[in-house]
């Protein structure tokens, strides 16, 4: 296999842990208080990434100031956007949570302003409507009715995690910030945040039965550490156009796995939403990164990255996947 074929496959299997993320945090929720499920999986990403701070080899293991500075902050806002994804994600399909989600992608451009001289042109807003589109059609299921608790906390999620990639970037650009150092600080605010709201229910997590466990140990190793250091890997390694386009496949994994492993099913709207999303998500990603190229001229498109929470995404800044 060829160093770009192999990277791409990285990317690729990155955006399927992703998207299986959601059906895994369902699963978990179902048999675990969705306050406890974030403390395990805090506690187990912040254990993992100091082990890999600790590691030979990796320089100074020391936080800088601006490290500290920039993750307490970026740790509450991630935790913020973690409560409201998990607690979505367990009140509605993994399909649904993560063609919801990705919204993020049109959301964030509209709150980080960086590079958008003379703001966004009409077309990324026709984009956008898409989307708004394809999440009225996501909420009706079966049919037109009231929306759903779960449709409408992933739709929150979506804003808040938009505004938490947008504050990324700018308590990040221009600084000599190590993502890995960053993303620890990050977890074990998110550890010290749910150990108190989750410590009555850690009796219940001691018997927890090991299918729960490998969901939260997927969860944690597999959709945080893992992901973080292949992505950081194969991102270094190609364009940041191509990375954004491999990892914006998340969705569609998402909708993948509920489908084949959670049993769900897609009705006629249901599907023709997961199309517009799907639709309206790249074509505003290739817009707005268009729009960037030409207002700033000589630059390319950071490629989004996320902050290790719940999927354990690592830090960076730029509309996501």
């Amino acid at each position: 296999m060829s160093d770009a074929r192999r990277t791409d496959a990285v990317l690729l299997l990155v955006a399927l842990v992703w998207g299986s993320s959601y059906l895994s945090a369902q699963t978990a929720t179902s048999a675990l208080p969705v306050l406890l499920v974030l403390f395990a999986r805090y506690a187990l990403s912040a254990l993992a990434c100091l082990g890999a701070v600790a590691s030979p080899g990796r320089g100074s293991r020391r936080w800088t100031r601006e490290e500290l500075r920039a993750g307490l902050p970026l740790g509450l806002t991630q935790a913020a956007v973690l409560v409201v994804e998990t607690y979505g994600v367990a009140h509605t399909s993994a399909a649904n949570a993560g063609l919801i989600i990705s919204l993020t992608i049109v959301l964030t451009p509209l709150l980080d302003r960086g590079g958008h001289r003379g703001g966004l042109p009409p077309v990324f807003y026709a984009a956008a409507g898409l989307c708004v589109l394809a999440v009225g059609l996501l909420m009706a299921g079966n049919g037109f009715h009231a929306p759903r608790l779960g449709d409408l906390l992933m739709l929150g999620a979506a804003v808040v995690r938009a505004g938490h990639v947008a504050l990324v970037g700018r308590l990040t650009a221009g600084r000599a910030i190590r993502p890995l150092h960053l993303t620890t600080v990050q977890t074990l605010v998110g550890t010290a945040l749910f150990l108190v709201p989750a410590a009555r229910d850690l009796p219940t997590l001691a018997r927890a039965d090991a299918a729960t466990w490998a969901q939260l140990v997927y969860l944690a190793l597999f959709c945080s550490v893992f992901a973080f250091l292949a992505q950081t890997w194969a991102v270094q390694r190609t364009s940041a156009s191509r990375a954004s386009l491999l990892l914006g496949t998340e969705p569609i994994w998402a909708a993948a796995v509920g489908v084949a492993l959670g049993g769900e099913h897609f009705t006629v709207l249901t599907g023709l939403g997961a199309a517009l999303m799907v639709t309206g998500t790249y074509w505003g990603q290739s817009v707005e990164r268009a729009h960037r190229a030409t207002a700033l001229p000589g630059t390319e498109v950071r490629v989004p990255e996320r902050s290790a929470g719940p999927r354990g995404e690592p830090v960076a800044s730029g509309p996501r996947d």
